[in-house]
């Protein structure tokens, strides 16, 4: 689904149900609204506030951003040739696209390490940038706010670093370089509406 369409199932679902939003053979994603939040989450809007589940064989447990961000980097460690083809498709998920068209192509390759299929893996990505968009009420130094994210899987995705370092300042809370945000973040002086694709690969 385009990310218009998945957003607009996350607004409709009621409280105490679940919405299956991708499946395969192995492998299940599907997002909850509780009607009450925890302690922990007192500070948030019981009407947006949503969960996003992975089903993985017989396990089942609620994946966090760094799911995505080091299954990419591992990915891109078994094949760096498909730098490119990984940053555009992660890149057009979250300007909008179906994930599901844009990893079509990359399902066909070989990836020595991964933790989820690419497909699950892509669709998870536009459900934590929805929830982003749709949740995250705090200021942010990104407008908009899901470039923190997106700024975190091209990092990922393109850095040398190693995926300990990496993982550390995104536990952290730590914003991703400006390379990888500057030219798409509004708050930033660098922010023009004049960019072609993959314009940080360039932004040295």
């Amino acid at each position: 689904m385009i990310k218009d369409e998945t957003f607009k199932i996350v607004k409709e679902l009621q409280f105490d149900k679940k919405q299956v939003i991708f499946n395969n053979k192995n492998e299940s994603l599907y997002i909850f609204r509780p009607s009450e939040l925890s302690k922990r989450f007192q500070n948030y809007d019981v009407n947006k506030n949503f969960q996003i589940w992975l089903i993985e064989g017989n396990r089942e447990f609620r994946p966090n951003h760094l799911r995505i961000l080091i299954d990419l980097n591992l990915r891109i460690r078994s094949r760096p040739d498909l730098k490119k083809q990984l940053l555009l498709a992660f890149d057009n998920i979250f300007y909008g696209n179906d994930p599901n068209e844009e990893i079509r192509e990359l399902e066909k390759e070989k990836f020595e390490h991964y933790l989820n299929s690419i497909s699950t893996i892509a669709n998870l990505t536009q459900l934590l940038l929805v929830e982003q968009e749709y949740c995250y009420n705090k200021e942010s130094y990104f407008d908009p706010p899901t470039l923190f994210l997106q700024g975190w899987i091209r990092q990922f995705i393109d850095s040398h670093k190693e995926i300990d370092n990496l993982c550390m300042s995104v536990a952290n809370r730590q914003p991703p370089s400006p390379k990888y945000t500057s030219m798409e973040n509004k708050k930033h002086n660098k922010y023009s509406s004049m960019r072609k694709s993959l314009w940080y690969l360039d932004n040295e």
